[in-house]
């Protein structure tokens, strides 16, 4: 005579989030929150102390990738802080360049034969 059947084996149920320890799940809740985060990013860049609209922010091969222009390396660096702040622990990229607005000094015209 033979054992009888346990019935049926519980699977993975369907709810907010990966169970705890599976990986595989975490990577896919991680990559669901990068548009949000992204999103989250842009409303700071415009609005905090940062206000910088000259910087786009658009996806290359699934990695957010920032680029645009600034006009002082501390602007520069105010966007690349607080990127680091807001898609920390995700991979990302940046291609932002500082662009003076100012003529150039005496020093720096070109003389021209």
């Amino acid at each position: 005579m033979s054992a009888p059947s346990p019935g049926p084996v519980p699977g993975p149920v369907p709810g907010p989030g990966p169970a705890p320890g599976d990986a595989a799940g975490a990577a896919a809740s991680a990559a669901g929150a990068v548009p949000y985060r992204v999103e989250h990013l842009r409303e700071r860049l415009a609005r905090d102390d940062v206000a910088e609209l000259g910087v786009q922010i658009d996806f290359s091969g699934g990695i957010p990738v920032l680029s645009g222009t600034v006009t002082t390396p501390e602007c520069r660096a105010a966007v690349l802080r607080v990127a680091a702040e807001e898609l920390a622990g995700l991979p990302w990229r940046h291609d932002v360049y500082v662009v003076s607005t100012q003529p150039p000094s005496r020093g720096q015209e070109e003389d021209l034969p």
